[in-house]
């Protein structure tokens, strides 16, 4: 591997459902952000990194950006806001749509306001024309003077070497930030707790899963290999948590097998994973237990 002489850090920032953690678990090469069709997957800044040619690209993937509703939301969103003013350039992820939305044009207005260099990754280009194609970078070239314009699918990896290398402009030569061997700054201990919070995001009606926390409460690595994680589901409401058990507990033992399967891949080793349903009214609305499971103030 070639030494690192250079890190670039960048923020990945959209609206909610854009596709910013796939992206960012592609061009990593692994999980470290979950994923589901579900907006505000994505609940505080994740970060990414990958070892390329010399350089450490450092990537923070962002809560979409939305009108919050409740304390969390105002968390999310203030993750999004500050982040845009902390890197050396920023990705904006859009819909390949000819339309500005109201999210779009926030960001560009911080983008502005901070002064941020700025790439325009328009996603999903697998699933669009090239006269559409061509409407969409359009619009947005009215909107911003973006350093460049990069079609892109995450979903494929169309276009991210593209991607990469106009990142790489914004290098800053100096030492790297993180060993050599890591892909985020995140715990295990948090990447597991996300992994089931994905599955219930997967597998459960709407509403429920935005109101759920994840706190992993045992962790324990045996002599033969074996990794025992004991967690605990926090929903809102009594109605949710049983259907979050589901009738004979067939949701939960299902949310657990698919967990299991996704925590055993990440850590390579085999997994114990015992999971138990509580209710905490309003969490999202309660500074203390937001900061209880990890959605500290900025």
């Amino acid at each position: 591997m070639n030494q690192i002489t250079k890190t670039a850090v960048v923020s990945v920032v959209g609206r909610p459902n854009v596709g910013k953690s796939t992206l960012t678990n592609k061009l990593v090469g692994q999980k470290v952000a979950i994923v589901s069709s579900k907006p505000q997957t994505t609940r505080t800044r994740i970060t990414g990194i990958l070892n390329r040619d010399g350089t450490q690209y450092v990537f923070l993937d962002t809560p979409g950006l939305h009108r919050p509703r409740s304390r969390l939301g105002d968390y999310m969103c203030k993750v999004v806001t500050d982040t845009v003013s902390e890197v050396d350039a920023a990705v904006l992820v859009v819909e390949p749509i000819a339309n500005i939305g109201p999210a779009e044009e926030s960001l560009i207005a911080q983008l502005k306001q901070h002064r941020m260099p700025a790439i325009l990754a328009i996603n999903k280009i697998d699933t669009l024309k090239k006269e559409e194609l061509l409407a969409v970078i359009a619009v947005y070239a009215q909107a911003h003077d973006f350093e460049a314009v990069v079609p892109i699918s995450a979903r494929t990896g169309e276009g991210l070497d593209e991607l990469l290398t106009e990142i790489g402009r914004y290098a800053i030569e100096g030492p790297q930030l993180f060993p050599e061997d890591m892909v985020s700054d995140q715990p295990e201990r948090q990447l597991a707790a996300e992994i089931v919070r994905e599955k219930m995001l997967r597998l459960l009606d709407r509403e429920v899963p935005h109101g759920v926390a994840v706190g992993v409460e045992r962790w324990n690595e045996r002599e033969d290999g074996l990794i025992e994680i004991n967690a605990v589901i926090y929903c809102e409401k009594a109605s949710h948590k049983g259907i979050i058990i589901g009738k004979q507990g067939a949701m939960l033992k299902e949310i657990g097998r698919q967990a299991r399967v996704d925590i055993e891949r990440m850590l390579d080793a085999k997994v114990f994973l015992e999971l138990w349903v509580k209710v905490k009214e309003g969490w999202r609305n309660n500074q203390y237990q937001m900061r209880n499971f990890g959605y500290e103030e900025l």
